[in-house]
């Protein structure tokens, strides 16, 4: 795989990790700190944040939908992120924002790769592929045992109700993909304060945001 492609003009940061550890939560606190320090920022997700990725989440997330072909579980997400990052994240980015995103590529190389145990490398290319390669300039990846994150929800969508075992690898899956590349990752324990971990994300940040 190539090391990939950094926006120049905007910054790109993505949160990661397994269900229930406090993403949007942080992706939140994030958001309104740097508006507080003058920047303009984009908060989104996926999948979901595009007309066609609505359609997408709600197929790939709805328990009615039943089984899937893990392909096609996997090119679902695919086709989101294509539009995720052509309408929403690369326009915001040319503008020169801030564009936090809660979820991204990793989160199908550890799902559909690790937790469906498909060939992450085949996984990643066709996500890579979708995404022209784009990638975040720091992904905060908030570690949490599935046990913890999964006894957090009373009902549970079509992704969150696979096994323990499942979510096991996908918890794995994030850490081996921070443990690759440690200078646009950090690595943050999902179980400690939420101002911790506020904290710790803007003392990563300050640096990027330094070098704009």
């Amino acid at each position: 795989m190539s090391a990939g492609v950094f926006s120049e003009h905007g910054l790109f940061v993505c949160f990661e990790g397994g269900e229930g550890a406090g993403k949007s939560t942080q992706s939140r606190l994030l958001r309104d700190w740097l508006v507080e320090r003058g920047q303009t920022v984009l908060l989104t997700f996926e999948p979901g944040d595009t007309g066609v990725g609505k359609e997408l989440r709600r197929i790939v997330l709805d328990p009615a939908t039943g089984e899937l072909s893990d392909r096609t579980e996997a090119l679902l997400y695919a086709a989101d992120k294509a539009e995720h990052v052509d309408h929403v994240v690369l326009p915001a980015l040319d503008r020169g924002e801030v564009v936090i995103t809660d979820r991204y590529v990793d989160s199908t190389l550890a799902y559909q790769g690790a937790g469906r145990t498909l060939d992450v490398a085949e996984v990643e290319a066709v996500a890579r592929w979708a995404t022209g390669d784009l990638r975040p300039h720091l992904t905060v990846v908030l570690d949490l045992a599935p046990e913890a994150g999964l006894g957090r929800f009373d009902e549970r969508d079509r992704i969150e109700g696979q096994s323990l075992e499942f979510h096991q690898r996908v918890r794995q899956g994030f850490l081996d993909l921070a443990a690759a590349d440690p200078d646009h990752y950090v690595v943050l324990d999902a179980r400690a304060p939420i101002d911790v971990i506020s904290t710790a994300i803007r003392a990563r940040l300050e640096p990027l945001l330094e070098h704009r």
